[in-house]
């Protein structure tokens, strides 16, 4: 795993209230040329009376080709939902694919949302089949608003956060435009996974494609980031938006899932200081990153020092912030500015809504303006892809802009198991 740091400022005031932004940049090893130890997929359907038609008819198709492409020492299964949970594939190795792929294909539409039983079928089947040493993946596919069984969010976030501690990875597609966008987000944050918006049966067949292309080609699994800070440190904490816990020694732990090979990730963060006291060089932070490497089943453990200057406030005046740092500062500002955006169509307020895609574009603006030159079109990109979706609130209802703005929310903030898309 390659593991390194950049500050945009390297020095620090002695008295006083200061701080320090910290970018690290990690890459996960590349594909094993061996053959990958087992994995599991474990798909909850939705397959409630709104599914009926195209959307479930798309999901099976894409499912019969996600079976094709697994290997028979891979677990699958699929439990699908409505009112309550049925067991449709038992999750086990896929040793007849046939008979999985006519399983799949006999699913009907029923009645109501009950995601929970759902969920928590999933949850035991994978339980019951033992989750395999390449860890699991439970993908929830729904198109509509929970209506029976548990419906608040933080319960849901607790259960996936559990699973992810035991190595199930949650992901969620959501369908069409009658989803919880902020339900299937919130799961798929809490289980280390990916929230994806398919409007259609072909995007959510390319979204699912997407899942078994990730778990496939996994590299690093329970990647971990844990934050020793030095007492000088009054504060730390991070843009993006993936579960921390405070650990009882005062440690700061991020949950970063699991990583596709030679997968690249950028983190975020700030330490505050307040009266350090003594001038000269300090270590203030140190970051352990921590994961599995999936092609031996190793554990490693990567560890980086962060070290600061520590001056008097006059002699400050001319220190110069690192630019990618600082573009980089600029780029998170901007995504808050797509989740607020998000926020307010959900509310059905598009005016809001269309401002804050107006601010986010602004910010990026800056980011390009600080960017150096080898970057800058990284930005740019990102202008091009909130004009577009700028573009697109004139004719489309707040549903769907609320989904669109928060799936790009979603994978331009946490970049969680997929690479950049534009939109």
């Amino acid at each position: 795993m390659k593991f390194s740091a950049a500050l945009d400022v390297d020095l620090v005031a002695c008295e006083g209230d200061d701080e320090v932004t910290v970018l690290l940049e990690l890459q996960a090893p590349d594909a094993a040329t061996t053959d990958r130890p087992a994995s599991a997929l474990q798909i909850v359907l939705d397959r409630s009376g709104s599914m009926g038609g195209a959307p479930l008819e798309g999901a099976k198709r894409a499912l019969a080709g996600t079976v094709a492409r697994l290997a028979p020492s891979d677990v699958f299964g699929v439990v699908t939902f409505d009112d309550s949970a049925q067991v449709v594939v038992p999750a086990a190795p896929l040793t007849d694919k046939q008979a999985v792929i006519d399983r799949i294909m006999g699913i009907r539409a029923g009645g109501c949302t009950d995601l929970s039983s759902g969920y928590l079928r999933g949850l035991r089947e994978l339980k019951r089949a033992s989750v395999p040493a390449g860890g699991a993946t439970m993908l929830v596919v729904s198109d509509g608003h929970v209506n029976a069984g548990i419906r608040d969010a933080g319960e849901f976030a607790g259960i996936a956060s559990k699973a992810a501690a035991e190595r199930v990875v949650t992901s969620t597609l959501g369908y069409g435009e009658g989803y919880d966008e902020t339900l299937l987000s919130i799961l798929a944050r809490a289980g280390s996974g990916n929230h994806v918006f398919a409007a259609d049966p072909d995007t959510a067949g390319a979204a699912i494609a997407g899942e078994v292309d990730g778990l496939l080609s996994k590299a690093a699994q329970a990647v971990t980031l844990t934050v020793t800070c030095g007492p000088e440190v009054s504060e730390v904490s991070l843009y993006n938006d993936i579960p921390t816990h405070q650990l009882d020694d005062g440690k700061l732990m991020a949950e970063l899932g699991d990583l596709y090979a030679a997968e690249e990730r950028r983190l975020l963060l700030r330490l505050r200081f307040s009266d350090v006291g003594t001038s000269g060089p300090a270590q203030i932070a140190t970051f352990e990153l921590t994961y599995v490497e999936t092609a031996t089943l190793t554990e490693h453990t990567v560890t980086l020092p962060i070290s600061v200057n520590v001056v008097p406030g006059d002699e400050l005046s001319g220190r110069i912030r690192d630019p990618r740092v600082q573009s980089e500062r600029l780029f998170h500002d901007a995504q808050a500015g797509v989740l607020k955006a998000s926020q307010a169509f959900e509310e059905g307020d598009m005016l809001t809504g269309r401002r804050y895609l107006a601010m986010t574009s602004h910010i990026l603006d800056e980011a390009v303006s600080a960017a150096p030159a080898a970057e800058a079109d990284r930005y740019r990109s990102e202008i091009d892809n909130v004009k577009q979706m700028f573009d697109a609130s004139m004719d489309s209802s707040s549903s769907r802009m609320s989904k669109r703005t928060r799936d790009m929310y979603h994978q331009k903030n946490r970049k969680t198991g997929r690479r950049d898309r534009d939109y």
